[in-house]
């Protein structure tokens, strides 16, 4: 089983060279500091900047530069930083290569819920309407099941939904599963996981076609 960082390293895998990035707030913002050093990647946070770096050192940190989770962050030489409108400008236009959100729950369809729990308070949903909206590759990152042991890969979301049928893969801390039209695939299976846990822990449809190879870190 993963932890969180264990979840963002096996995403790492998912970036490629060249690559521009959108990185959610919570495990997705954990990616940056696991992508390979023989790459480069252009990280982007909706609040204005584009060349995020790996999360500074304690003691290192700059509290003028953060994310979009308002979180300290580092930048790599020929970082820039802008405001809202080109920020957003970059993300509608679909100038982002792939989006990694977190999620509280994810449909069998693709559907994602990720911003709001009613009966609490929220600021908004933030930019993850645009993102969801605009990008074409979209991979969450989550964990499997929620405090009460209830699984979050669903048949249907119940919470209000961020973006419809978007999702094209999820990781979590369990496995790693691909969005298709019959359900969840399954691809990858977490060190020490079996393919009875993943199946006992998600509610929604999942595909299973022979032997699920052990997730390589």
């Amino acid at each position: 089983m993963l932890d969180k960082n264990g979840i963002a390293k096996r995403i790492a895998k998912e970036v490629k060279d060249g690559y521009y990035v959108n990185l959610g707030i919570g495990i997705p913002t954990l990616v940056a500091n696991f992508v390979r050093n023989d790459i480069e990647v252009e990280f982007q946070s909706e609040n204005g900047v584009l060349g995020m770096g790996p999360f500074p050192f304690e003691g290192e940190e700059d509290a003028d530069i953060i994310n979009a989770g308002k979180q300290t962050i580092t930048t790599l030489p020929g970082a820039s930083f802008f405001d809202s409108t080109m920020s957003f400008s970059m993300i509608r236009g679909k100038h982002v290569d792939l989006t990694i959100l977190g999620a509280m729950e994810v449909a069998e369809n693709g559907d994602i819920a990720n911003w709001k729990i009613p009966g609490r308070m929220v600021k908004g949903m933030g930019g993850a309407m645009d993102l969801v909206a605009s990008a074409e590759n979209i991979i969450v990152a989550m964990m499997h099941t929620n405090k009460r042991g209830q699984s979050k890969l669903l048949k249907q979301c119940t919470l209000p939904l961020t973006g419809v049928g978007c999702v094209k893969k999820v990781v979590t801390n369990l496995a790693v599963m691909e969005v298709t039209k019959d359900g969840f695939k399954l691809l990858e299976r977490a060190p020490g996981v079996s393919v009875q846990d993943i199946d006992d822990a998600t509610e929604a449809r999942l595909i299973i076609e022979g032997d699920i190879p052990e997730m390589s870190l």
